[in-house]
């Protein structure tokens, strides 16, 4: 068994629940921090945590990333040597309508995270950004080292922020921190608002689902497994590599809102009614994640297709009960 003590924040979450399984599994301790905020039901994410209890060493933790005294406390108290920081306000859509909320949460949590990290030893520092920090990149695939100076939404904003401010810690304190652009990741517990889950409920549930634009917008999915895999690589490029670095994490194998639509009915045996709605404000037109540099540093390589993923996604929520 390992001595290694990892914090996640955001650990209650649909990718730190599966993050947590996967470190407990492999014998490391880990501290799971989460407020449980009602963006989505709490509930929920209380159940997500409940299947972390009783897997090895894991301590739950309920407090607040904009708490910094708390986090100092903490960070004090319980001394991890390694941070991964999944905790935010997410969605592009809910960021137009309160975008002081998320800079709060986004932008001056993460500083908290960062202070109690620097100030109490952590060896490494996994920072969750996102593929929206590329905006309508009109170059494909979206690669690292791209311009990423015009977000079109306040999340992508304090996302870009956020990997700022992460290259601000690893210069003045030495923090070795990677940075992850994760791209639309899904799987079993995906958050309810995500495209994937929203839509096998209403197939379920044979209700209209509804269709922005033309549904020639694409996205590049990513099953949550390879996500925890990247994650994992990335703590330990962390602790090999000792600097700060930026990757896409991804299934590189974009499909249309269309495609994703037939695949959905295929996996699922049912004919899907569309709902036509017009765009919506603040959406990227395609998201395309190239993978040379996560493959070459860290070894990244997704596994699992989408409509494999799919299928796992379905099944876990028949049986919910769906």
């Amino acid at each position: 068994m390992s001595d290694r003590c990892v914090l996640v924040t955001g650990a209650a979450g649909f990718i730190g629940s599966h993050l947590c399984e996967a470190l407990l599994a492999r014998g490391f301790g880990v501290i799971g921090l989460d407020n449980f905020c009602d963006f989505y039901d709490p509930g929920l994410k209380r159940r997500n945590v409940e299947g972390l209890r009783g897997r090895g060493r894991f301590e739950l933790i309920e407090a607040d990333i904009q708490s910094r005294q708390r986090l100092l406390e903490l960070f004090a108290k319980r001394r991890p040597d390694t941070v991964v920081h999944l905790a935010a306000m997410a969605g592009v859509r809910p960021s137009i309508e309160q975008p002081a909320y998320y800079a709060a949460v986004n932008v001056t949590g993460t500083v908290n995270v960062l202070d109690a990290a620097a100030a109490h030893g952590v060896e490494r520092f996994v920072f969750a950004s996102s593929s929206s920090v590329y905006g309508n990149n009109p170059r494909v695939p979206f690669a690292e080292d791209d311009p990423v100076d015009h977000p079109i939404s306040p999340y992508a904003a304090t996302k870009k922020a956020g990997e700022l401010i992460c290259h601000t810690y690893h210069h003045l304190h030495g923090l070795p921190i990677a940075c992850l652009r994760l791209f639309t990741v899904f799987g079993p517990r995906q958050r309810p608002d995500l495209a994937i889950s929203k839509f096998l409920r209403l197939l379920a549930e044979d209700r209209p689902i509804p269709i922005y634009g033309d549904g020639s917008t694409s996205r590049d999915y990513t099953y949550v497994d390879d996500i925890v895999a990247g994650i994992l690589s990335a703590m330990d490029w962390c602790h090999s590599a000792r600097g700060y670095g930026v990757f896409n994490l991804g299934g590189s194998s974009p499909v249309t809102l269309r495609e994703l639509v037939e695949t959905l009915e295929r996996v699922t045996g049912r004919k899907a009614r569309v709902q036509p709605l017009p765009p919506q404000a603040g959406d990227v037109e395609r998201t395309w994640a190239d993978l040379s540099r996560s493959r070459a540093a860290l070894g990244y390589q997704p596994q699992v297709l989408l409509e494999q993923g799919i299928a796992q996604q379905w099944k876990w929520l028949l049986a919910q009960g769906a």
